[in-house]
């Protein structure tokens, strides 16, 4: 399935269940050189082989502006110019890499995604964000810029570990909590091994998720108002995967945790709806609690980039499938955080 959307800022071309035979065909137009992580890279080392790629560790850690100049040199050595267009095989931390480099290189040159994960396909490579981490703080430096396509390949998904499920389920999760609570029937319904085993149910589920938060960033493609929903349970979450340097679906899962109980607090949510969010983050192999230093999750959350003078927009709930932007202290955060340990 072939599907055009076209944002503000350009036009991207979707790919759902795109053939082993896309990939070649990508390779074989105009200019053209990949990007990837080592473990990407040992997994389908034949086809890379083939063609111009550019390896680098795989990671969150080495999502760094050190990690982008290094590809740039390669770049410079490769005599890469404006005609090339740069294609991210791997998950969000390649796509992410990608699409900033893509951005800033020679004032922006094409890029392309062919994400590998479920976290990559539902939600990291879709939307146009990327950026680079700045020690702890987490996409620091970033654009918004559209690819021009990306190919979901569902065939990558054999190879994920069941670890890798469960941070795309996240996302998953979050999804059906701000828009949707048949899916998130649904989801208590199943599990992973469900999924894994019933194609046609991931796929209906891949492409629920991606018409979810392109419907979001066309109505708001830079993030001035309903964009921001798609934080939910982000804010927190990403505090706690940079300083404790937990895989970022498992992050979001404690801090969507945590945005339920905020919710509870300052609009009414249902102890009982926090519950059911609890019990399918836990269907799913993620966690809902965690130790941590408040201390310091609350040193980087005051430099988080949502930020405006002593306050963030944080996402709560009304009740499953209401999200809502509401102006938080870091006090009232703080209290919920001592709540997760």
């Amino acid at each position: 399935m072939i599907q055009d959307v076209r944002f503000p800022t350009g036009m991207v071309r979707y790919r759902f269940d795109a053939s082993p035979q896309a990939l070649s065909g990508i390779a074989t137009t105009g200019n053209i050189i990949f990007l990837t992580d080592e473990n990407v890279y040992a997994l389908y080392a034949s086809f890379f082989a083939a063609h111009p790629t550019l390896v680098i560790p795989a990671g969150e850690q080495h999502k760094t502006p050190e990690t982008a100049q290094h590809i740039i040199q390669q770049f410079i050595t490769k005599e890469v110019d404006k005609s090339y267009c740069l294609i991210a095989v791997g998950g969000g931390v390649i796509t992410d890499m990608a699409g900033w480099v893509a951005a800033t290189y020679m004032r922006g040159i094409r890029v392309g995604y062919v994400p590998t994960t479920l976290l990559a396909m539902v939600d990291a490579a879709i939307g146009g964000k990327n950026g680079v981490n700045i020690g702890v703080y987490k996409n620091l430096m970033g654009t918004i810029r559209q690819p021009e396509f990306i190919h979901i390949h569902y065939l990558f998904l054999q190879t994920l570990p069941t670890e890798e499920w469960s941070n795309g389920f996240a996302e998953i999760i979050k999804y059906a909590c701000l828009f949707d609570q048949m899916l998130l029937e649904e989801l208590q319904q199943h599990n992973i091994t469900y999924y894994n085993s019933h194609p046609e149910a991931l796929q209906e589920l891949v492409t629920r998720c991606v018409a979810y938060k392109n419907k979001t960033v066309l109505e708001d493609e830079q993030e001035k108002g309903l964009r921001k929903l798609l934080n939910f349970g982000h804010t927190i979450g990403h505090a706690i995967e940079n300083n404790y340097e937990l895989s970022h679906g498992k992050a979001i899962a404690i801090g969507m945790v945590a945005a339920c109980k905020l919710s509870e607090q300052v609009i009414g949510l249902p102890k009982d709806t926090t519950e059911v969010v609890i019990r399918t983050l836990q269907q799913y192999g993620l966690p809902t609690s965690f130790s941590m230093d408040t201390d310091k999750i609350m040193h980087t959350l005051r430099m988080d980039k949502k930020r405006v003078t002593g306050e963030v927009d944080y996402i709560v709930l009304k009740d499953v499938g209401q999200g809502s932007i509401r102006k938080t202290s870091f006090n009232e955060i703080e209290s919920i955080l001592k709540q997760l340990l």
